[in-house]
């Protein structure tokens, strides 16, 4: 699947893309860093020997340019988010696999951790950031204490991936981030406006919307974009195409 990029025209651009070998916009952050989005939740981050899966899902075929992962980070159990086959055919014999302990219960293996917990593997520093829905009608989704979050602590560099969640105190509480992935898709994660008040709190270097698909279509990321540079222009908002051919990017 080909992605397309589109950048915030701003003075400095903090992290760049470059076509991999198929096509897909591998993303860089800082010097010794990048990611490929993949598809909704799932991507590769690549940082000098570690290559970390995240949310691994979809066909076995979309991994097979990228080295065996060092690392698999799951977020949660839905189906958007795991795969049990997938994950036993991607691995290798030296593959950690990272969750919360519903996920590792799953696999039968694993390093499980807990909303709050954190862990290095590798030489990868790795937090558990709760992760759960706050409003009323939809805490069935995520329910608190179930599902994490992470922030990586990798190559000096602190990276949030926020996994299903709203715009909690422990998200509104993190601080010195890099780069940060935020879900918004209605009715299961956050609204765009709830994502752009918890950037304005959290002020990481630069975010981008991944896991932006909802029930009802797109979100809207022009608005998150308009929201976040309307009241602090030192946070850098990157919009990728994380589904192929979505018009609200494509440009």
């Amino acid at each position: 699947m080909k992605l397309k990029a589109l950048f915030t025209l701003a003075p400095v651009i903090l992290a760049f893309a470059c076509s991999g070998a198929d096509g897909r916009k591998q993303v860089k952050i800082g010097d010794d860093i990048k990611f490929t989005p993949i598809e909704h939740a799932t991507m590769v981050i690549q940082a000098g020997e570690n290559t970390i899966y995240i949310d691994p899902v979809g066909d076995a075929g979309r991994f097979v340019l990228f080295s065996k992962p060092d690392i698999i980070l799951v977020t949660h159990l839905h189906l958007d988010h795991f795969n049990l086959s997938l994950i036993a055919s991607l691995k290798g014999k030296d593959t950690v696999v990272v969750g919360p302990k519903t996920v590792t219960d799953k696999l039968g293996y694993g390093v499980p951790l807990r909303n709050g917990e954190e862990t290095a593997v590798k030489g990868v520093g790795i937090e558990a950031v709760p992760a759960y829905n706050t409003t009323a009608g939809r805490t069935e989704f995520h329910p608190k204490g179930r599902d994490n979050g992470y922030v990586l602590n990798l190559n000096r560099k602190r990276i949030y991936i926020s996994g299903d969640t709203e715009d909690t105190v422990e998200m509104r509480s993190l601080s010195n981030m890099d780069f940060a992935f935020l879900c918004m898709n209605l009715p299961y994660t956050m609204t765009v406006e709830q994502a752009a008040s918890a950037v304005l709190v959290m002020k990481p270097r630069e975010v981008t919307p991944y896991h932006y698909s909802g029930k009802n279509g797109m979100s809207d990321l022009r608005e998150f974009q308009r929201l976040v540079d309307e009241k602090d222009k030192d946070v850098k908002v990157l919009l990728l195409d994380w589904y192929g051919g979505n018009p609200v990017i494509g440009k």
